[in-house]
């Protein structure tokens, strides 16, 4: 048996890394500003909300959450007043969530905040060497997305089949 060695993180290990710390920093910075009553997991829906609303479908497909987290999050933030859900004028079946007047406020922090945070890095690193480290940060996404949406596609692909 191969002795486990102590090697570089990988990929997955780095990434939680930084989505963890970038939670912390945001929602420790949003608590001080008032936004008290909202938890990392509600990220899922804040992150994509929309001033002019959009779909809960739309939110979980984003997020890469289940329709039942989204929903059960959007609740959450309904009750605490951060959004509302409207009737789609485009579609009378569906509805649209909107932030509320709180929401928007949110919205607006939550964004100096990261603002604050990535103009940090950039001064660390340089603009260049971080415009050179979030492009190439977008592309594995991307391909990583790309890549998770071929295997439910063709799930025996992973296999070997």
């Amino acid at each position: 048996m191969a002795k486990h060695q102590a090697a570089e993180p990988d990929l997955g290990v780095l990434a939680a890394r930084i989505l963890f710390s970038v939670q912390r920093e945001l929602f420790t910075a949003l608590a001080e500003q008032g936004f008290d009553d909202i938890q990392p997991r509600a990220g899922a829906v804040l992150a994509y909300l929309r001033t002019d609303g959009i779909r809960a479908s739309e939110l979980a497909r984003a997020s890469g959450q289940h329709k039942q987290v989204i929903g059960s999050l959007i609740d959450d933030l309904e009750r605490l007043g951060y959004v509302e859900r409207r009737p789609d004028p485009t579609d009378r079946r569906a509805k649209l969530v909107h932030p509320t007047e709180r929401g928007l406020l949110q919205m607006e922090a939550a964004a100096a905040i990261m603002r604050a945070i990535e103009a940090r890095h950039a001064k660390t690193l340089g603009e260049q060497e971080y415009g050179a480290f979030k492009a190439a940060l977008h592309r594995v996404a991307d391909l990583q997305n790309e890549a998770q949406r071929e295997s439910v596609e063709e799930p025996g692909r992973s296999q070997g089949n």
